[in-house]
């Protein structure tokens, strides 16, 4: 993963998101997340940089779970053409899957997207 790729993904989240200033944005040390460029462009869009602890497990539990559970219910079980397919795919299960129909019990047997509405109605 490159510095490149982790800034056009913040600018993505940024543009579609429109998150209030002072938003929390927590990684891992990867190089890619401490690099100067990622940084100013954090900075830029005045947000605040959280990392995960060195050796702390826990810290990104979530994303692990994630990252699982993409993997068992999509990658494993899927040939892809090529990158593009590939990037279409992950776009399909995470957008028309994971975050709009899949239920998780962390979020009280409802989906990411029903929380963020809520959140979103209550803001």
């Amino acid at each position: 993963m490159t510095s490149e790729l982790v800034i056009e993904a913040l600018q993505n989240a940024y543009t579609n998101q429109k998150p209030r200033k002072g938003l929390l944005l927590h990684t891992d040390l990867g190089s890619q997340y401490t690099s100067s460029e990622f940084t100013q462009h954090v900075h830029k869009y005045q947000m605040e940089q959280s990392f995960s602890q060195k050796g702390c497990p826990y810290d990104n539990a979530c994303i692990e779970s994630f990252h699982a559970i993409l993997k068992k219910e999509e990658v494993y079980h899927t040939q892809y053409l090529d990158y593009s397919a590939a990037k279409v795919a992950m776009f399909q299960f995470i957008e028309g899957w994971y975050n709009r129909n899949r239920i998780h019990s962390s979020l009280g047997y409802q989906t990411p997207q029903a929380i963020e509405d809520q959140i979103r109605k209550t803001a």
